[in-house]
C-alpha cells in the first residue's frame, strides 16, 4: 500500500529556506569564531569590572562612569604589565641557563655511571652511546642557536595576539561606559511589566553568578600566588642556587594559571617545580611537597569557604564545563566555562519554575471551574 504525502510549495520553500539559513549561520559563526571569542572575552571582563567601576563612580565627585572606567583600566593595565615584566625575563633566563648546562650535565652523568660504562664496554656499545651523547649535545646547541629564528618567526603571532588584546580592552572599555545606557534602552522596549520583571530577575541572578565566581576565583588565586611566591622566596635562602627574584614570577604564574579551574593550579605547580629543578633538585622536591599539601587545604577549606554557594554546580558539571571550554577555546574557555555553566543553570532553573507555576495556575483555574459547576 502506497501512501502519498502532499506538501504545498510554500511549506517546501520555507523548509529549505530554514535549512539554508542554518547553514549560512553555521558558516558565519565558523569564520567569525575569533571575533566571537574576542567579544565574549570583552563581555566577561566587563562583567568582572562592572562592580569595581560602579563603586569607584559613586566615590568620585562628579560620579563620572567614564573617569571610573579609566581609573579601573589604568589599574588593570599596570597589573598586566607588571605580570609580563616579572614573568617573562626570569623564565627565559632560567630556560636558557638549563639549555646551556645540558652538555655539561650529560658529561657529568656519563662520567658518574661507571658501572654502566663497564656494561657498555662489555657489549661493544661505546660507538653507539658516544653517537647518542654527541647527538644530544648538538641538538641542544642547535636549538639554543635557533632561538632567535624562532622568535622572529613568532613575531607575526605576537602581533596578532597584541591586536586581539587591544580589541578586547577597547571593547571592554566601551561596554563598561555604555552598558547601563543600553540596559535602560532594553528594559524600555518591554510593554509587559510582568515579563520585564521576570527577565530583570534572570539577568540579575546571572550577573550575581558571574560576579560572585570572578570575585571568589580572584581571591583564591591571589592567596595561592602569594603563598607560592613566599615559598620560593624562603627556598632561595636555603638553596643559594635559586635566585630570590624567582619568587615574583612564581607568584604571577600561579595567580594567572590558578584562574583556570580544576587544572590550572596543577599546571602552575609543575611549571614552578621544573623551574626550581633547573637550579636545585632538592628545592623542587620540597616545593612539590608544599604544593601537594597546600592544594589539599585550598580544595577542602579555602575555596569552598570563599566561593560559598555562588555557582551551585555539581563536581560533574564543573569538570564537564571546564573540559568543553578548554577543548573549544583553550585557556580562555577554561576560565569562562564555569560562569557560563552557572548562567545556563540559572536559565534552566527559571524555566522550570515558570513551567511549574503555569501548571499550578492551570490546575487552580480548573479547580475553580469545577467548584463553580458544583455550586451551580
Amino acid at each position: 500500500m502506497k501512501t502519498r504525502i502532499d506538501i504545498d510549495t510554500r511549506t517546501f520553500v520555507r523548509f529549505w529556506l530554514v535549512v539554508i539559513g542554518f547553514g549560512f549561520a553555521i558558516f558565519a559563526i565558523y569564520h567569525a569564531l575569533i571575533a566571537l571569542i574576542i567579544l565574549g572575552v570583552a563581555l566577561f571582563l566587563a562583567l568582572a569590572l562592572n562592580g569595581p567601576v560602579s563603586r569607584i563612580a559613586r566615590i568620585l565627585p562628579g560620579k563620572s562612569r567614564v573617569a571610573a572606567t579609566a581609573l579601573a583600566y589604568i589599574l588593570v593595565v599596570v597589573i598586566l604589565g607588571s605580570i609580563i615584566f616579572l614573568v617573562i625575563p626570569p623564565v627565559v633566563q632560567q630556560t636558557a641557563k638549563f639549555v646551556q648546562n645540558i652538555p655539561s650535565l650529560v658529561d657529568t652523568a656519563t662520567n658518574q655511571w661507571k658501572g654502566l660504562n663497564g656494561l657498555i664496554d662489555q657489549y661493544n656499545l661505546k660507538p653507539q652511546v658516544d653517537q647518542a651523547v654527541n647527538s644530544i649535545k648538538d641538538s641542544t646547541a642547535s636549538w639554543a642557536s635557533n632561538v632567535g629564528k624562532s622568535v622572529i618567526t613568532g613575531v607575526g603571532s605576537f602581533f596578532s595576539f597584541l591586536t586581539a588584546t587591544l580589541l578586547v580592552l577597547v571593547l571592554t572599555f566601551l561596554m563598561l561606559i555604555e552598558g547601563p545606557m543600553w540596559m535602560k534602552r532594553l528594559w524600555a522596549l518591554y510593554n509587559d511589566r510582568k515579563k520585564m520583571v521576570l527577565h530583570q530577575r534572570i539577568v540579575s541572578r546571572m550577573y550575581g553568578v558571574v560576579s560572585g565566581y570572578i570575585t571568589g576565583q580572584l581571591t583564591v588565586s591571589a592567596i595561592g600566588g602569594v603563598l607560592a611566591g613566599a615559598a620560593v622566596f624562603v627556598l632561595s635562602f636555603i638553596f643559594p642556587q635559586i635566585p630570590s627574584g624567582l619568587a615574583f614570577p612564581t607568584a604571577a604564574i600561579t595567580f594567572v594559571l590558578s584562574l583556570i579551574p580544576m587544572f590550572g593550579a596543577t599546571i602552575a605547580g609543575l611549571l614552578i617545580t621544573a623551574l626550581l629543578a633547573f637550579n636545585a633538585l632538592p628545592a623542587a622536591i620540597i616545593y612539590i611537597i608544599y604544593f601537594f599539601v597546600y592544594q589539599q587545604v585550598e580544595n577542602n577549606f579555602v575555596a569552598p569557604h570563599i566561593q560559598a554557594k555562588k555557582i551551585e554546580l555539581s563536581a560533574l558539571a564543573v569538570l564537564g564545563s571546564v573540559t568543553i571550554g578548554l577543548y573549544l577555546f583553550g585557556i580562555v574557555g577554561g576560565i569562562i566555562a564555569i560562569p557560563i555553566a552557572g548562567s545556563i543553570r540559572v536559565l534552566l532553573d527559571e524555566y522550570l519554575q515558570h513551567v511549574k507555576a503555569e501548571r499550578l495556575e492551570a490546575k487552580g483555574s480548573k479547580k475553580k471551574e469545577v467548584d463553580i459547576e458544583i455550586s451551580a
